[in-house]
């Protein structure tokens, strides 16, 4: 489990794919530094196990499907990629629950300035719109961030100056794609509310859940 609060930016040094499975290496001397063999690591919000650590570079074993249903398959050497470790009891929960797997990619469709800080707006699958709602949570490449905005198939997020220079989404242009990773809670709501019989409805939690957003 993660918070979406990325701990630090690592460079790509190679990505090499033999017998179905990538190979991943990452350069970054912070997390590597307090990382083990067999710890989960967010790289750009998908959840990797380190199987190797030499000095300040990890290594990781990519799945076939992982990198088709995500953007670690368009990386290449000296890329930055967002990192953050799984979180520990005694973290502060700085973002908002994320589980390292990938909902779908979006492509970005604008970016505009927003005084000091960017609006972006994000194009995702018609299928995970139904969890993105105003003033919710969603991961965006390993980044929690708020939904400022939501229509038909897109969401606008603002991106403040902080977290453009400490992750790797300042660097992103228009029709990228990016990870996404909508809001767990949300996701658990809206089973259980289309999994009960509309007779039964407590009608009291249904107009809560409206007013909150998630209906």
């Amino acid at each position: 489990m993660f918070t979406g609060i990325v701990r630090a930016m690592g460079m790509v040094l190679s990505i090499k794919t033999e017998g179905g499975v990538s190979r991943l290496r990452v350069d970054s001397q912070e997390i590597a530094s307090d990382a083990s063999i067999g710890d989960s690591i967010s790289i750009n919000g998908v959840c990797l196990t380190v199987t190797e650590i030499d000095g300040n570079t990890m290594s990781f074993d990519i799945s076939h499907e992982t990198m088709s249903r995500t953007n670690l398959g368009q990386l290449k050497e000296g890329d930055l990629v967002n990192l953050e470790p799984a979180l520990r009891p005694m973290d502060r929960l700085g973002g908002h629950l994320v589980t390292g797997h990938i909902d779908a990619t979006g492509r970005i469709k604008n970016i505009r300035p927003l005084g000091d800080a960017k609006e972006m707006e994000i194009e995702a699958p018609e299928e995970i719109m139904r969890y993105v709602v105003e003033k919710g949570s969603i991961a965006v490449d390993g980044i929690s961030l708020t939904v400022n905005s939501v229509e038909g198939n897109t969401f606008k997020v603002v991106i403040i100056p902080h977290t453009e220079a400490v992750t790797t989404i300042g660097k992103k242009r228009i029709n990228e794609k990016v990870n996404l990773e909508t809001d767990i809670i949300g996701k658990y709501v809206y089973r259980f509310i289309s999994g009960r019989d509309k007779s039964s409805k407590d009608e009291t939690l249904m107009k809560k859940l409206e007013e909150a957003g998630f209906l």
